[in-house]
């Protein structure tokens, strides 16, 4: 019986690949006054972001995350099932 387990390797590409993705959209958020970072990637490849500066805050952030950074990420890694914004601080 195979054991799943932690391949570091694959979690260090996986995390580049996610990055790369990021960097392709974030010229964009940063000329609105944001910024995303990533979080975690869930064991069910869900991908969990913050919502930084003007995008914590901003009305169309929901929008922001289906239409933009989502699309942009499955493009750039297939693998990933979905995208979810995570506020790990409250935005005052």
């Amino acid at each position: 019986m195979a054991m799943q387990g932690y391949h570091p390797d694959l979690d260090v590409e996986l995390r580049r690949k996610i990055e790369n993705g990021l960097d392709s959209i974030r010229p964009y958020l940063m000329a609105d006054g944001g910024e995303v970072r990533l979080l975690k990637i869930t064991d069910d490849m869900v991908v969990e972001l913050e919502l930084l500066g003007a995008c914590g805050t901003c009305p169309m952030s929901t929008m922001t995350m289906r239409a933009g950074i989502e699309q942009a990420l499955k493009h750039a890694v297939p693998e990933i099932r979905r995208v979810e914004a995570v506020n790990a601080y409250p935005s005052y």
